[in-house]
This record gives structure tokens, sequence and C-alpha cells, in this order.
């Protein structure tokens, strides 16, 4: 009679495992994903933060390097500043400043020139709060949703569409382990090109900056060329006017 019982128990087991192992929601992957960043407390106490390094673009005339500053200001201000030799292709030194006041973007471009950012590219600007999209994403009318599990490089990876309330949705991997971000997947047109491009951004070399755990290496890759910034210096709370993020005086 005993060995009779063994097969109906352990059918019984396997039935029952599914509701032992619960799936989780992507609320709660963002909230480790926030606690992995350093957690709710100390992110809500940055208002600011500038970045400096270095930068390197893959061309077909070889590589390029020149210098990068990053400046964010809450709830989604943002500039980006770099500098780059193009001498050795008969280019001289060129400058992309790109600004972003909360509502309007503009570059300051000496290689393509200056214009107005609209389009896809103005929207992933209007929906990308600092510090973190993830942080206040439902008060700005934004929503997520986990996707599934994907493999980047030999890593485990939790996959997350980000929807925007405006603009083309993101996809964010991070770390099944450490639920560190990995790499971001967005599709975006670009006027210039009169094309849509899909932009991989990959981020490793997390250090610690008051609390909060920041990526020191960014890579930045899409169809046409690939950017490597390697930052030396980050810092928070620094007092940052709001005319920094203005279009310039024409």
């Amino acid at each position: 009679m005993r060995k009779h019982l063994v097969l109906p128990a352990l059918i019984t087991l396997f039935v029952c495992l599914p509701s032992l192992v619960r799936a989780q929601t992507a609320d709660e992957v963002v909230e480790k994903a926030l606690t992995a960043m350093g957690g709710r407390a100390a992110l809500g106490k940055v208002t600011t933060r500038t970045s400096t390094g270095t930068i390197s673009v893959t061309t077909p005339g070889g590589d390029v390097t020149g210098t990068v500053e990053l400046i964010n200001k809450v709830p989604n201000k943002a500039r980006s500043t770099v500098k780059i030799d193009l001498s050795n292709l008969g280019l001289g030194q060129v400058l992309q400043d790109s600004r972003f006041d909360g509502t309007a973007g503009y570059a300051v471009d000496t290689l393509n020139g200056n214009r107005d950012i609209t389009g896809d590219q103005l929207e992933t600007m209007r929906s990308t709060t600092f510090p973190s999209p993830l942080f206040d994403y439902k008060e700005s009318g934004a929503r997520v949703e986990l996707v599934g599990k994907e493999k980047v490089g030999d890593k485990d990876a939790l996959v997350l569409r980000f929807i925007p309330k405006a603009g083309p949705a993101s996809r964010m991997f991070l770390d099944a382990g450490s639920y560190q971000l990995l790499k971001t997947v967005v599709t975006l047109n670009v006027p210039q090109l009169g094309a849509d491009i899909e932009q991989t951004v990959e981020f490793s070399d997390y250090r610690d900056v008051d609390g909060i755990k920041l990526p020191f290496r960014v890579r930045s890759l899409n169809q046409l060329q690939a950017v490597t910034i390697t930052l030396t210096k980050i810092e928070h709370n620094t007092a940052i006017s709001d005319s920094t993020f203005a279009k310039p005086a024409q």
C-alpha cells in the first residue's frame, strides 16, 4: 500500500510547486533596482549631478577622442557638452552642446549645425527624469512592464519595458542577481538621418558616490557609431542655475 502512495504524493508536490515559487512583479523589480542604486532615501537627496570624463568615438576614419561634461538637475533638466579634436579628419575642433530645460531642447553643433531638438529625441528627454526614470515613474504618467529574462553577455538579466507618457518605449536590462542596470535599448527616429536607429547603451564599472552606485563607463552603440564615455569625476548637489540648460541667446 505504501508504494502506491508515493506516486500520487509526488504528483501533488509538482502540481503545487508553481504556486510556491511566486513570480516577481514589475513593481518589485523596480524597488530592487532602486535599492541596488542606493535606495530611495539616498536618491531623494540628490538635486544635481555633474559628471566629467573622456569620450572615444569609433568612426570609419578611425577612433577620435575628446572630453565630456554631463549636467543634470531635478526633475529632468539635462545638458551634455562634448569637445572632440577631428583635426586628423580635417575638421578641427568640434563642439556638441545639447541642452534641455525641462520642456524644450536645443543643440549647439559645430559639425552638423545648430538646431532645435524635436521628435523622439525631445520626447525621450522629457520622459527621462532625474535621478532615475524609475524613481517616480507612476507620477510622471509612465508604465513599467516585466517582460521576461534574457542574457546580457554571460549574465542573466530581467527585462523591464519602460513606457513613458509620450515618446518611444525602451527596454531596461537588470542583472538578475544584483539588480544593477546593465543596458538599455530604444528605437529613435532621427530627423537628421531621415531614419530610425536602435540605440543600445551599456553600463559598467559601478562605483559608490555619496551612497549611490553609479556607472563610470557608458558605451553607446547604434548602426552608425560606437561611443564610449569614461567618467573620472562625479559631484552631487552643487549649485547649478537653470540658465545652464536654456537655449543660448541668438
